[in-house]
């Protein structure tokens, strides 16, 4: 059974303190467009989706760090591709441990060179993409995170529990007005015909103006109380050419309906937004087979986020909208920025942030990684060649790394010259189980 569906406040370890100061922003919006309302008259500015546009242009605006830092990864992450690309051709085919080895250390070395890590785009990601959810869980439960809009659902919801039989009316209600997603038969309570505060107002805050008029019909006892309750909260829901932001884009198949305009935006600013992310991503006018392969994903994800626009709430479009309105102008300036700064200063930036945190590791930075790698090459180089030893050791033989001319003979010096076989090749391994036997 289900104690709150749509008011319960995400109380997971990562997603809750996210939600919880995202709702306080939010919540902080309205209550200063709040101050602007005459409430004898019921005139203010006091509205969800201005809210939504103010809320969603502040989150952006805090996650603009981030953004930059995931360009400059970007940037240098093309500068790289070129090197890293080498070495995996390099190494292609080779599985032996050695050469692993040799093409990880050779691969640090790229990184090392020019200050970061294979970790860094991916950490901005994960880092992002929380904040992505909590958002939407937000918009999603308004009720739950602003408190003036609680209290208008709460009058109503207060009345309706006054009714008796209320659950069961609600119930029907919601199958009558088509709620999806809203089981009141699972709410706790209902099967003895109770329902917490909370529940109501999940059940309320999923209508639009045509479902209120259905549930007045549902409630013909208190219609009044119900109509005056209503009328602020579908005020506040209000939004640009009488739209309702709780309302999908096409009502009653009317495809004539200014709220088309919403999903079409969307996919529109989502299709620019994309194109200039990816102009910033050429290097020297030339686009990187990998930003190349994002293409059809580029037109695929515009097209396939208006279609669900449609059957979305008019609200989750207006943070689309304002959200990709927001990073196209964010992306401007950033490529002008990004222009600017060339990857030397990129990598000189790098270095000294590398070098300050060894130090505070109390590691000497310096050329010290480039001498690791190069030891540690030497070092597969050694265990090469004392595994070439242990082979000739397994037979019985001597074997002198230093009697190897140019053509791959073995030469002896004045002692007796002796022959090694080939290390790996099948008189190597014969002698191997030669002498395994005769111990």
């Amino acid at each position: 059974m289900l104690d709150l569906v749509f008011l319960t406040k995400e109380d997971g370890l990562l997603m809750g303190p996210i939600s919880r100061v995202l709702g306080w922003i939010l919540n902080g919006i309205y209550e200063f467009l709040a101050l602007f309302t005459d409430n004898v008259n019921g005139i203010g500015i006091a509205n969800i989706a201005l809210c939504i546009i103010l809320f969603t242009i502040i989150v952006k605006m805090l996650m603009l760090p981030l953004t930059i830092k995931q360009q400059k990864s970007t940037k240098l992450s093309a500068q790289m591709s070129p090197e890293l690309t080498a070495i995996n051709e390099k190494y292609k085919g080779k599985t032996d441990e050695a050469s692993r080895r040799k093409m990880q250390m050779e691969t640090q070395a790229i990184y090392d060179k020019y200050g970061t890590n294979p970790m860094v785009g991916c950490l901005t990601l994960l880092i992002s993409l929380p904040i992505l959810f909590a958002l939407y869980r937000v918009i999603y439960a308004i009720p739950a995170y602003i408190n003036d809009v609680y209290d208008m659902y709460k009058l109503a919801a207060n009345a309706i529990q006054g009714v008796e039989g209320y659950a069961e009316t609600l119930a029907n209600f919601v199958k009558d007005a088509s709620l999806a997603g809203v089981p009141v038969e699972k709410f706790v309570g209902y099967d003895v015909g109770v329902l917490t505060e909370k529940n109501v107002i999940d059940v309320l805050s999923k209508c639009n103006e045509d479902t209120w008029a259905t549930l007045f019909a549902a409630f013909p006892s208190i219609s009044t109380q119900l109509k005056q309750y209503s009328e602020p909260i579908i005020h506040v829901h209000k939004f640009i050419g009488g739209l309702n932001v709780l309302n999908n884009p096409v009502m009653n198949g009317n495809y004539l309906s200014i709220g088309v305009l919403v999903p079409i935006l969307s996919a529109a600013l989502q299709f620019l937004q994309s194109k200039l992310t990816t102009a910033s991503n050429k290097k020297d006018g030339k686009e990187e087979p990998a930003m190349a392969g994002m293409k059809s994903m580029n037109i695929f994800l515009p097209i396939m986020s208006g279609f669900i626009c449609f059957m979305m709430p008019i609200g989750a479009g207006l943070y689309w909208i304002i959200s990709s309105l927001v990073q196209i102008v964010q992306q401007i300036f950033i490529n002008r920025y990004m222009d600017k700064i060339t990857v030397e200063e990129l990598i000189e930036k790098n270095q000294a942030k590398r070098a300050k945190k060894l130090k505070k590791m109390g590691i000497d930075s310096g050329n010290k990684m480039a001498q690791v790698a190069k030891t540690s090459t030497k070092s597969i180089e050694v265990e090469e060649i004392k595994s070439t030893k242990d082979y000739a050791n397994l037979s019985g033989k001597k074997y002198d790394t230093d009697s190897t001319s140019a053509n791959g003979a073995e030469e002896s010096t004045n002692e007796e010259k002796t022959e090694v076989p080939v290390s790996g090749s099948i008189s190597s391994y014969a002698n191997i189980l030669k002498n395994r036997n005769q111990k």
